[in-house]
């Protein structure tokens, strides 16, 4: 090891310890500084992580709805029906990324042949924009919940995590 990695070595090591290894804490985690306090306003709800065209990437369900919770103020049974909502858009944004594996695949088959294969890369296309559109519903469909879920004060402070940015859907 270098010198001086050994030292960042450690304190990761350390930090495996307390969070768990791929916590997505610290440096290389788009974590929070490191006050370990484990309530910081840059975890996302959807967006923002692996640079996905879906917005998916880091997604998960457990760090945004400990957000939400936290900045809403939700009382349990808004928990956990929140957490019912962000499940099934995370199964969504899974299948998003599967579909998204497959186009991409499917266009390289469409080139790589002694002649361009229209149809196969027309064909991948279509189901990239279907793809889009499902994830599109879902996403539309999931803000309606949350919109029924809420009550009016909560739905503000929602709708001031997204214009903010601090929370991206």
């Amino acid at each position: 090891m270098y010198p001086g990695m050994m030292g960042w070595w450690a304190h990761r090591r350390g930090h495996e310890a307390r969070c768990g290894a791929g916590a997505g804490c610290g440096p290389s985690g788009h974590g929070h500084g490191h006050g370990h306090g484990h309530g910081g306003s840059d975890w996302s709800f959807g967006g923002g992580g692996g640079g996905d065209e879906f917005g998916g990437g880091a997604f998960g369900v457990r760090r945004p709805l400990r957000f939400l919770a936290w900045k809403l103020e939700l009382e349990e049974s808004q928990v956990a029906e929140l957490a019912k909502i962000l499940n099934e858009l995370k199964t969504e944004r899974a299948q998003a990324a599967v579909d998204d594996r497959r186009t991409t695949s499917a266009f390289a088959d469409g080139v790589a042949g002694d002649t361009f294969d229209a149809g196969k890369v027309a064909e991948a296309a279509d189901l990239r924009v279907k793809t889009a559109q499902s994830l599109r519903d879902a996403v539309v469909k999931a803000l309606g919940r949350i919109h029924a879920v809420l009550d009016p004060e909560q739905r503000e402070r929602l709708a001031y995590l997204i214009r903010t940015g601090a929370l991206s859907i």
